[in-house]
C-alpha cells in the first residue's frame, strides 16, 4: 500500500477515534460501531484495488477470489459457532458494495483521466488487509451476535452507520455502499 494511502487511513482512524470519544463518554457504546467501522474500512480499500486494476487491466469482478472469501468467512463463522449462511450473506453484500464502488471509480477515471491515480498500489497488500478485516468482522459478528438479533439492532445499526460515515468523511457513494454492505446485519 502506498505511503499516501497508509497516511490517509491512519488519519481516518485518528479522526474516528477523536469524533467518537465524546460520544462514548456521553452514552453507552453502540455495540455495532466496531463492526460497521470495519465494514467501512474494508469498503474504502475499493479505491486502491480499483487503481491497481486500472493499471494492470484486471477485471473488477473476480468470482474465484469472491468464492474464496465467502468460503473462508463461512469457515470462520463455524469456528465462532455462528450461522455461516448469515455471515456469507453479509459478506456477499459487502463484496457487491465494493465491486460497485470499484466500477464507479473506474468510470470516473475514464471520464476524467486527470483524476486517475498515477501509480498502481500493490493488489496483494490490499487483499491481505481485506483478509484481516474479514476475520475482524466475523469475530465482531460473533461477539455481537445478541445485539445483531435484538429488537434494537436496526436503530443501533442506523446510529453506527451515521457515526462511522461522518467520522470517516464518507462521500455519497461510500455512504450508499456502506448501507448496502450492512443491509442484512439485522435479520
Amino acid at each position: 500500500m502506498s505511503p499516501r494511502i497508509v497516511s490517509t487511513l491512519a488519519s481516518l482512524a485518528l479522526g474516528l477515534a477523536l469524533l467518537l470519544a465524546p460520544v462514548a463518554a456521553a452514552q453507552p457504546q453502540n455495540p455495532l460501531l466496531p463492526l460497521v467501522d470495519a465494514a467501512a474500512e474494508r469498503l474504502q480499500i475499493a479505491d486502491p484495488v480499483a487503481a491497481a486494476k486500472l493499471h494492470d487491466g484486471g477485471l473488477i469482478q473476480d468470482p474465484v477470489r469472491e468464492q474464496q472469501v465467502l468460503d473462508t468467512v463461512a469457515e470462520e463463522a463455524r469456528t465462532h459457532r455462528i450461522d455461516p449462511a448469515y455471515v456469507t450473506t453479509a459478506f456477499r453484500n459487502q463484496i457487491d458494495a465494493t465491486v460497485a464502488v470499484e466500477y464507479a471509480r473506474l468510470a470516473g477515471w475514464k471520464l476524467d483521466p486527470a483524476t486517475a491515480p498515477a501509480d498502481a498500489p500493490d493488489l496483494a497488500a490490499s487483499r491481505a488487509t481485506i483478509d484481516a478485516l474479514n476475520r475482524e468482522m466475523v469475530a465482531e459478528m460473533a461477539g455481537q451476535w445478541p445485539a445483531l438479533h435484538a429488537p434494537s439492532c436496526r436503530t443501533d445499526l442506523s446510529v453506527a452507520t451515521d457515526a462511522v460515515a461522518q467520522a470517516r468523511g464518507l462521500d455519497d457513494l461510500y455512504r450508499q455502499a456502506l448501507g448496502f454492505a450492512t443491509r442484512s446485519y439485522c435479520p
